[in-house]
């Protein structure tokens, strides 16, 4: 099994000190991190999609088996809320096309607001091309059913593993043979402590996953930093 562990990105200013050593400029940032980390998401996509520069020069600018995952539209996932996907999806996966090999899964962020919808999902997830990996995190209580669970196995896409707090905000679904877990909040100043570190190095261990990407959502205080170490480390 392949674990890549990293944070959901890598541009916070408060992280000058924990990763980033003072002097090294912020157009170099990106360089920094990937010297360090195998992954990261990329959150710029879902306020604004970057161009397929923006993508290509990301890709020119990390190492050789550095992975992106790229959050989708906000337009896509909390304006249209999954209606007519086919034109945002295209101009996404248009755009991030530009990674090439670096390409990592696309996550579809669903608003909290936004309650089941079935169809709407099963739609979305076929716009995407064969070989471009989908992972969903719905935040609403009224996507754990069945039917839900069984559209994700039938398109293989992964229902993220979302943390909040030291509490899991979902069902343990394995949907697909690889994984997607994104930790957004520990306990004390954002941070995990080792005990929830070791719970959820466990539970990724044991799923069963052929891959799994880990992202940490916890940047105040560099807080992500130094818990996407450690829990590199326990895996």
């Amino acid at each position: 099994m392949t674990w890549l562990v990293g944070t959901s990105g890598w541009q916070y200013g408060d992280w000058r000190g924990v990763l980033y050593p003072e002097g090294v400029p912020q157009r170099l940032w990106l360089e920094t991190y990937a010297a360090e980390f195998a992954t990261v998401e990329s959150n710029n996509a879902f306020y604004r999609l970057p161009s397929p520069e923006s993508f290509a020069a990301w890709r020119d600018r990390t190492p050789p088996g550095f992975v992106m995952a790229v959050k989708a539209s906000r337009f896509l996932t909390h304006v249209k809320r999954l209606a007519e996907p086919e034109e945002p999806v295209a101009r996404l996966v248009g755009a991030a096309a530009e990674l090439k090999d670096k390409l990592g899964p696309i996550l579809l962020q669903l608003p909290p607001t936004l309650k089941a919808d079935p169809g709407r999902l099963d739609r979305c997830l076929g716009c995407f091309p064969g070989g471009v990996r989908v992972a969903v995190e719905p935040r609403h209580d009224s996507w754990w059913t069945e039917e839900v669970r069984q559209i994700l196995i039938a398109r293989a896409a992964a229902l993220c593993w979302a943390d909040r707090l030291s509490r899991p905000q979902g069902p343990f679904w394995r949907t697909a043979d690889w994984g997607y877990v994104r930790l957004h909040q520990g306990r004390v100043n954002f941070a995990y402590g080792e005990s929830a570190l070791r719970t959820w190095a466990g539970r990724v261990r044991d799923a069963g996953w052929r891959d799994a990407c880990v992202y940490f959502n916890n940047d105040p205080g560099g807080a992500a930093v130094r818990n996407a170490r450690r829990f590199a480390r326990l895996l």
